[in-house]
């Protein structure tokens, strides 16, 4: 009883202490001058690479957290050649509508905006970029280097022109020239994209930046006019965790391609040799992580339906007897289909970089070792089928077995191969007899006892 009281007094207390607190007025809000003396908080990110799904989940990431922690701005270290047009769209979206100051820093020292890079750079509140670097080239073409059709290509250059004006025109620069790096890929050193207002800072390092941007009226959403405060700014570094450093990962051409091969190859093992179970596993796993990156890069179907073809070639060659034919003419398929995995018009210069082809370093060593493994695998199933049955009635009929346990019409034992079987016999036969396998049927033979045997 008295524990029961003292349960209910301790609730009632504890009840008592939360409406209390709750009901007790707010601390008074600091005054101006103690939140000027407060230093200013910067959360700094690094870009260096292709823009894809991965890398633009951590920007629009990093902004939110800016946001929900009142960072006074964001920084973003870049250097990227380009990449995906809808990943980079995104990113601007997340620019213009966000309550935090953006500060694009093209750095270090002969990094570049490229392509991509120059919609991300327009878009920020404040752009910069160190000594050494350029900025522009931002004319669309086919992933790959292909040619676009040129009335796909109008149409995607127009668009794309009217994308990058707008965003330019909500910043307050220079218009005339950004509609040139998309329609003449035009490209200029930081000198020149300060004198022509495509930045707003050269800077040599990030405390050079930060101090130029300092007291720059920026206007953040659609009216809301801010003034940075950024002296002497508190820097933050915030990198990229594991889910995104793996879409990163995912979004590579090559790694793509390579968990495709590994799981075409796991697959086409446990087809020639059903029952290993492992590769069939690591070829599941690996296939399912290419179609993970299918959802994150754009696939050609054309090349898909080659993959599958010389899959089909491969497997083929195992109950076809075709001399290393089906072999070479899946050898070609898969090396078309590698080339044309990959195929869709992307606003991005191509550069050693960055590119949606799959490298063909990586396409050769594949396409040969995959056709190598294949030729081996299909030699070794013909030479076990042109051995002849191993096992069951044609392979055991006529061995010769000694009786272990004596045999009638209702059993015994013999044994052959060094294998214990039971047996059966018309006649009975004592153990310690020779007798000769008539048939086999599962693991049950019948015998006969060799006339003179003892």
């Amino acid at each position: 009883m008295k524990r029961t009281v003292r349960t209910w007094t301790f609730l009632a207390m504890m009840m008592l202490g939360t409406v209390l607190a709750v009901a007790a007025p707010s601390p008074p809000e600091p005054a101006g001058d103690a939140v000027a003396d407060a230093p200013p908080r910067v959360l700094v990110i690094t870009l260096k690479g292709s823009v894809n799904p991965g890398s633009a989940d951590f920007f629009i990431t990093s902004i939110e957290r800016a946001e929900n922690e009142n960072y006074d701005a964001v920084v973003i270290e870049l250097d990227t050649p380009g990449g995906l047009v809808e990943s980079t769209r995104d990113i601007v979206q997340k620019f213009l509508a966000s309550r935090v100051p953006i500060i694009v820093y093209v750095s270090p020292s002969g990094a570049r905006a490229g392509s991509a890079g120059v919609m991300i750079t327009m878009a920020a509140h404040v752009a910069a970029m160190a000594p050494g670097t350029n900025i522009g080239a931002a004319h669309p073409v086919a992933g790959g280097g292909q040619e676009i059709d040129e009335t796909m290509e109008k149409k995607i250059t127009n668009d794309t022109a009217a994308w990058i004006e707008g965003i330019a025109e909500q910043r307050g620069r220079n218009k005339e020239w950004a509609i040139k790096a998309v329609r003449d890929s035009v490209s200029v050193t930081a000198t020149d994209a300060l004198a022509n207002n495509v930045v707003d800072v050269i800077a040599k390092d990030l405390a050079e930046a930060l101090a130029a941007a300092d007291g720059r009226d920026v206007t953040i959403g659609a009216d809301e006019k801010r003034k940075l405060r950024l002296a002497n700014a508190q820097v933050v570094r915030m990198d990229p965790g594991l889910k995104h450093r793996f879409i990163m990962r995912l979004a590579d051409p090559n790694i793509a391609y390579l968990l495709m091969i590994v799981g075409i190859l796991g697959i086409y093992a446990e087809f020639s040799h059903p029952g290993m179970i492992f590769p069939g596993v690591i070829g599941v796993v690996g296939f399912l992580l290419f179609l993970m990156s299918a959802q994150i890069l754009p696939i050609n179907v054309v090349g898909v339906i080659l993959i599958v073809v010389a899959l089909a070639l491969f497997v083929a060659e195992i109950k076809f007897t075709s001399y290393g034919m089906l072999t070479i003419g899946g050898a070609i398929a898969l090396a078309l289909g590698s080339l044309f995995l990959f195929d869709v018009p992307e606003k991005v210069v191509e550069t050693p970089e960055f590119s949606m082809r799959v490298s063909w370093w990586l396409i050769l060593p594949a396409t040969i070792g995959f056709s190598l493994i294949a030729a081996m695998i299909t030699f070794v199933v013909l030479k076990f089928h042109r051995r002849g049955p191993q096992t069951g009635e044609e392979a055991d009929r006529g061995k010769i077995a000694r009786v272990l346990e004596r045999i009638g019409p209702d059993g015994g034992q013999v044994k052959f191969d060094g294998v214990i079987w039971n047996a059966v016999s018309d006649e009975s036969i004592d153990a310690g007899e020779t007798v000769e396998v008539l048939e086999s049927s599962g693991a049950i033979v019948r015998v006969k006892k060799i006339a003179g045997s003892n």
